[in-house]
């Protein structure tokens, strides 16, 4: 069974999204059978390469309320992601631009599978929002790309050019044509969507009914009429 997520590395609920379903696959009796595929959506295309403007500071500018506000959206979002054992520091953390940590994803499933592509986008979102990283850095981003194990050569061709920067596009369309306006999104066994992060029960619940849909069981009409091993019903 797979499970595809868009999210974007600076996106909190993707964060928070990630580790109710890291929960429910604790649980679910087939995890091993389930393969996760990261796909690219950026929240912000046209955040700076350069990042200069803190998370509160921008929500407050973004939404209104200035500063203070700011400040208070992320004392909320903090409190959620602790309840998930997630310990977020977006007070200091900056807004930034992230194509070019979704090109690395790419490359980390082109090169090593989702299982690669997987510790990479780990990396990544506990570096912005645990380690207050730049991730916005192409040189952040390569210590840590190859830290999880990606190939120092292909990370410094792909940081030199545009490499994958169609595959990005290529996630946010196919995001859009599901339907999907907002991160986190889970497609489930291309059957199931699940927008938002849920609840870690309402991801045990796809999990399962995806899962029983791939393996019908077998609804069976009994009778007496019939024979077995002790004989024949008369």
């Amino acid at each position: 069974m797979r499970i595809d997520i868009w999210s974007d590395v600076v996106c909190p609920w993707c964060y928070i999204g990630k580790r109710r379903l890291e929960k429910a696959l604790a649980d679910f009796e087939h995890a091993d059978a389930v393969e996760v595929v990261w796909h690219s959506f950026e929240l912000d295309p046209g955040s700076p390469r350069e990042a200069t403007e803190t998370v509160p500071h921008m929500l407050g500018r973004k939404y209104g309320g200035g500063d203070e506000a700011g400040r208070q959206m992320v004392d909320r979002t903090e409190a959620v992601a602790a309840e998930e054992g997630l310990i977020f520091r977006l007070h200091q953390a900056l807004r930034g631009n992230t194509r070019d940590a979704h090109r690395l994803l790419h490359l980390a499933l082109e090169t090593g599978g989702p299982q690669l592509q997987g510790r990479l986008k780990e990396a990544y979102l506990a570096a912005y929002f645990t380690e207050v990283r730049n991730v916005a850095d192409a040189a952040v981003l390569r210590e840590i790309a190859v830290a999880t194990g990606l190939d120092p050569a292909r990370v410094d061709a792909v940081l030199a050019s545009e490499e994958y920067a169609a595959d990005v596009q290529a996630d946010i369309d196919r995001a859009r044509a599901y339907g999907a306006t907002g991160v986190p999104f889970f497609v489930v066994d291309e059957k199931y969507g699940v927008s938002g992060a849920q609840p870690t029960d309402v991801f045990a619940q796809v999990l399962r009914r995806a899962w029983d849909e791939r393996e019908p069981s077998l609804q069976v009409v009994a009778s007496d009429d019939a024979c077995g091993p002790d004989g024949c019903a008369w």
